[in-house]
């Protein structure tokens, strides 16, 4: 007598829709890593279009202090921040061979904009699970906390996560240029 096996059997249960949406929200993000001052920060790579060396800028005139210059790259003309004095650190004048600038596309009303950002130097990638991320803390940094998104728990030691989103925000940065040139 010959035993006959059924499909379903021996086939493996196929997940849900629900389910791979679950599973996925529950692995980790990429974060790209750099330094600032010596601190350790990230952010989620989503956003970032690419990181190019330093190069020379022009200084736009009734500019804030965090606002750099912009830089041509490629024919489009990009603005670009230090992140040092946009999160309230005295700016890193020493200009090394690891100093980058990190291409970032932001949204405002619907139009996608390019902003650039300096750094100390740019780390690696990171993927750091959802589970090893805590909440931004209150006190006891000296970055605004709605700048923060988390503290990513990496090896024993945090990666401040930063919110470009907040930081970058095109209209808090339109603001302060209008604000700084009626002064």
């Amino acid at each position: 007598m010959t035993e006959t096996v059924s499909e379903e059997s021996t086939m493996p249960a196929l997940a849900t829709t629900n389910e791979l949406i679950a599973e996925m929200e529950g692995l980790g993000s990429k974060y790209l890593t750099f330094r600032i001052g010596g601190e350790l920060l990230g952010t989620d790579i989503d956003s970032i279009q690419e990181i190019i060396e330093y190069t020379a800028m022009t200084r736009v005139p009734l500019t804030p202090s965090h606002i750099r210059g912009v830089s041509n790259l490629r024919g489009k003309v990009i603005p670009i921040v230090d992140m040092a004095v946009r999160l309230g650190k005295a700016s890193n004048s020493e200009i090394t061979k690891r100093t980058c600038i990190i291409i970032v596309e932001m949204e405002d009303d619907g139009e996608q904009i390019d902003i650039g950002f300096v750094v100390d130097e740019v780390e690696e990638v990171l993927d750091i699970h959802a589970s090893n991320i805590e909440p931004a803390p209150q006190f006891g940094t000296d970055i605004p906390s709605d700048y923060i998104n988390g503290m990513g728990k990496v090896n024993g030691k945090f990666v401040i996560l930063l919110s470009l989103n907040e930081i970058l925000s095109i209209k808090d940065l339109s603001a302060l240029i209008s604000n700084d040139a009626s002064n």
